[in-house]
């Protein structure tokens, strides 16, 4: 019971968090898919494994996935702009 609200939870912020990132790419000027690739293979991640909690399909194949996402996340950080601080 209490895990199912908070995969709710986790479903509502995954909604929410989208348009968010759009705004604050927008907001830095970061165009081209380079750059998204990070946020959106974090967000695969959650995807992928909520899926798997659902359909009881938690295993090496998902463990792998999330792995190969979470690298592919770090590696694409490089793309990403970076902001100037204006002191």
């Amino acid at each position: 019971m209490i895990l199912n609200i908070l995969y709710i939870i986790l479903i509502v912020a995954f909604i929410i968090v989208i348009p968010i990132i759009i705004k604050k790419r927008k907001k830095a000027g970061a165009s081209g898919i380079k750059s998204a690739l990070t946020s959106i293979c974090f967000l695969l991640m959650v995807l992928i494994n909520i899926l798997a909690y659902w359909f009881n399909f938690i295993g090496l194949l998902t463990w792998s996935v999330s792995f190969l996402l979470f690298i592919l996340a770090a590696y694409f950080t490089k793309y990403l702009p970076v902001s100037e601080n204006k002191s």
